[in-house]
């Protein structure tokens, strides 16, 4: 596939971008050549090659998952400016 000026500015008003006229045969060389980097890559033989989401293939260490009050409301809500018993006041904002 090869990009020309009226296919860039076509793009480029759909995307909400604004290219100068001058800088129409430049940019539609770079997405020319982005282009045809993508096309080198799918000719790549991928198959049999599992999908992975890091290329370390280290998992992250994860902590237990355990629920806790946090045991000092007085701490947390030092700073409200208003507050219920033991939680934030907020103002309703629906009618």
């Amino acid at each position: 596939m090869s990009l020309d000026k009226t296919m860039v500015q076509r793009v480029s008003q759909l995307a909400r971008i604004e290219i100068e006229a001058a800088q129409l045969d430049n940019t539609a060389k770079e997405l020319n050549n982005i282009l045809d980097w993508i096309e080198q890559l799918n000719e790549v033989d991928t198959d049999g090659v599992e999908p992975v989401a890091s290329v370390t293939g280290h998992a992250l260490p994860q902590r237990e998952d355990t629920v806790a009050d946090g045991g000092y409301p007085e701490k947390v809500l030092k700073n409200a400016p208003d507050r219920q018993l033991d939680f934030f006041a907020v103002p309703k904002v629906v009618e």
